[in-house]
């Protein structure tokens, strides 16, 4: 078994659809209700905010391939940021294939970096969703 982690960005009891109304850009709230929605119906459950700006979904006991150590975690989120949306979707080299044809996205230690979802295909990302949350 790997070395038990403590994090600090945990599960709150704070209400997500405030959190994504309070997003002062109108296309990046707009954007992250789309994800929201994709990510709820690919999860079949509600989303819980981890942090003040992290969104996710299902539990998970994570194992950080880099540390070997193990966190508890979401399976599915992501994160609205200022310079991009943060997609976290866990073993993101799995879906190499679909990276390729996604369109415009930059990747980084298991998250996908969009800036709007204007610039990539929406049928790749929705299929990219479903095969992280089985």
């Amino acid at each position: 078994m790997g070395k038990l982690a403590v994090i600090k960005t945990k599960p709150t009891f704070s209400s997500v659809e405030d959190y994504l109304n309070s997003i002062a850009d109108e296309l990046k709230r707009k954007d992250s209700f789309v994800i929201l929605e994709l990510m709820e119906k690919a999860m079949d459950e509600k989303p819980k905010m981890w942090g003040n700006s992290m969104i996710g979904f299902g539990d998970v006991r994570y194992k950080s391939p880099a540390t070997g150590r193990e966190v508890d975690w979401f399976k599915i989120g992501f994160s609205p940021r200022k310079a991009n949306l943060s997609l976290h979707l866990i073993d993101l080299q799995r879906h190499a294939d679909a990276l390729s044809k996604l369109g415009k996205h930059k990747t980084g230690a298991g998250c996908l970096y969009i800036n709007k979802l204007a610039d990539i295909d929406m049928q790749i990302l929705k299929e990219m969703i479903f095969s992280a949350a089985k």
